[in-house]
């Protein structure tokens, strides 16, 4: 990894393609302009770009945004709410398609909005496995709802999810950073995690949505700069890294 001559000791970050540390930026429909500028000022330490929920849909310049991420080696997936939608609609072979028509290698498969168990989504995955690299994603939109699932039922859908076929793992917060893993007022629940990491599950498996600095500081300081973090907004991208380095006031101790 380039990084700008300095006598600092720094921790050390793999370079691309990387197995661990992996950044997961989330589009939301940032113009083109602005998407090229972002992703090609730090697309060293981009992994991924996740088109969020359905904007691929209904985003005219999306096969340019793709030109822009091949050009610099960095891989797209579709948000799991699209594939919902499909799944919804019995068009799962359409989703199939649609990625297929993208060149897209990575799928996401959630099921964090519409009536659908664990195993049906483990299903999903299976049928993906064998074409695509496969993200699925544990947790519900809904807060009320995930603050319902207790750890040992999380522990178990990412588990099942591993066996399917997954090959990473999202836990939830949405863009907001207020679902999933974490409370309406943003708070993450601490006990959820620890149970988590010390469940036996690598960590290499997990992918931590983190929007805000406050949560990927955390995950950071108690997991290490190889910590793998998505929806990480696309202005963002270059304090996360200054955070896995050691280099902000949040994580500049950690590693002394």
């Amino acid at each position: 990894m380039q990084i700008n001559q300095t006598t600092l000791q720094l921790p050390p970050r793999a370079a691309k393609p990387r197995g661990t540390g992996l950044t997961m930026v989330i589009d939301g429909g940032i113009p083109l302009g602005q998407f090229t500028d972002l992703v090609s000022s730090a697309a060293e330490y981009i992994d991924f770009v996740k088109f969020g929920w359905g904007t691929a849909v209904v985003t005219s310049s999306l096969h340019a945004k793709i030109a822009v991420l091949t050009a610099h080696d960095i891989g797209f997936y579709f948000g799991g709410t699209l594939f919902e939608k499909y799944v919804l609609q019995g068009r799962f072979d359409d989703f199939r398609k649609f990625c297929q028509r993208h060149s897209a290698r990575h799928v996401e498969v959630s099921n964090g909005t519409i009536p659908m168990s664990n195993s049906e989504k483990a299903s999903y995955i299976r049928k993906l496995a064998d074409d695509f690299t496969v993200v699925s994603e544990v947790g519900f939109k809904d807060p009320a709802r995930s603050e319902q699932l207790p750890p040992s039922m999380w522990i178990e859908y990412i588990g099942e999810d591993l066996e399917a076929g997954a090959s990473l793992v999202t836990l939830e917060a949405r863009e907001s950073g207020r679902s999933g893993i974490c409370r309406p007022d943003g708070a993450l629940r601490f006990g959820l995690i620890e149970d988590v990491l010390t469940s036996g599950i690598s960590q290499g498996s997990l992918l931590f949505e983190a929007p805000t600095t406050a949560l990927q500081a955390h995950f950071v300081t108690r997991i290490g700069p190889d910590v793998n973090l998505g929806n990480v907004p696309a202005s963002a991208v270059i304090g996360l890294e200054t955070l896995r380095l050691g280099l902000r006031a949040d994580t500049l101790t950690a590693f002394e």
